[in-house]
């Protein structure tokens, strides 16, 4: 695919899934590239059809971006191959990212694409989610994750990263009301309130169901909790 046909691609799946016009789509293209080539020698990605590369990571990642604010402090946790993160990133100009992952290799990745791309304050992290809160809670406005664990270990990976008034955002598919049923008395004992949930279909056929959780209180010291704890020992 070229650049040009790439435009077009993009553009009428923005309008049809009412999302703004970003003003430099040669990033988003060069970013789609570029994540191509790596994927031949690093499991980044399974989608390798530029067309479903547009829709179901571009397309997907952006359905969050009027719940971000540009001169926001975001944190975008099991981060991958940078998404939510880095088209976010390229919507918002302004906005501070640092995009954390526990496998390393990854964040190598990343940080040769966010130097290709010459994007400014964004921080690649080779860390544990629950490893870097100790150090680095309650200092984001959003923490964002898309299908990263079941809601009630994320929302223990997520609320302590945010300052009082901030919010998560956990991005999800089908089949999403048990998993935020059970999570919340883990959701209100890290200080949070389910603000809104949103569902809706990309391209007519991907559902996709955003829920917001305000922080409105601090999150108590002991969490989030190490030894892997939110995964094998989630609140409930």
């Amino acid at each position: 695919m070229e650049l040009e046909e790439f435009k077009e691609l993009f553009h009428k799946e923005l309008l049809n899934n009412n999302i703004g016009n970003p003003i430099n789509e040669e990033k988003f293209f060069k970013y789609m590239k570029l994540l191509l080539k790596w994927n031949e020698k690093i499991n980044l990605t399974a989608i390798k059809n530029e067309r479903e590369f547009i829709v179901k990571h571009f397309i997907d990642s952006l359905t969050i971006n009027n719940y971000i604010d540009e001169n926001s402090n975001v944190i975008d946790v099991g981060t991958g191959a940078g998404f939510p993160g880095i088209p976010i990133k390229l919507f918002h100009k302004e906005l501070f990212l640092t995009l954390l992952d526990s496998v390393n290799k990854k964040i190598i990745v990343l940080k040769d694409i966010i130097e290709q791309l010459d994007l400014k304050n964004v921080n690649c992290v080779h860390s544990r989610a629950e490893d870097f809160a100790k150090e680095n809670r309650e200092l984001f406005d959003v923490a964002v994750s898309r299908a990263v664990a079941n809601m009630s270990t994320l929302v223990e990976y997520l609320i302590p990263f945010v300052k009082v008034g901030g919010i998560i955002i956990c991005m999800k598919g089908p089949n999403f009301e048990e998993e935020l049923n059970s999570s919340k008395k883990a959701i209100e004992v890290l200080g949070g309130k389910i603000e809104k949930v949103e569902s809706f279909y990309i391209d007519e056929e991907l559902e996709r169901n955003i829920i917001i959780i305000r922080k409105i209180k601090e999150t108590p010291k002991r969490y989030p909790r190490g030894q892997a704890k939110p995964l094998k020992e989630p609140i409930l």
